[in-house]
């Protein structure tokens, strides 16, 4: 039941980010552009997404993992469908950490440290 509302969640924000791209959200090159930025700023500790990208970049593993492509020789269809889970939900997911770091960059450059 977790799973599937995690699943639920990611396909919402997926479907979220891209609709925003076109009502006046960040654009998908501004989102790609940030993630740079986004890793420096967790690496440096100033930016709170240290689990997410670790869970980023389990899913981009996964994916282009040889260990992957087992199941897809004994069970085409479903070993093509975790892969599909996979993408949707890493995608889903940069696209809503992108927009949340963006966020994040607009209002900390406004902050002044006394």
């Amino acid at each position: 039941m977790a799973k599937t509302l995690k699943r639920t969640a990611a396909f919402t924000a997926l479907g979220r980010a891209l609709m925003a791209g076109t009502r006046g959200g960040p654009s998908l090159s501004r989102r790609l552009a940030a993630i740079p930025r986004m890793l420096v700023a967790t690496a440096r500790g100033e930016y709170d997404g240290g689990m997410r990208l670790a869970m980023m970049a389990v899913a981009t593993a996964y994916v282009v993992s040889p260990i992957d492509a087992v199941p897809e020789m004994f069970l085409f269809v479903f070993g093509l469908v975790d892969d599909a889970v996979a993408i949707t939900w890493l995608a889903g997911t940069v696209l809503s950490e992108t927009e949340r770091f963006l966020e994040w960059e607009r209002v900390t450059k406004h902050v002044v440290v006394g």
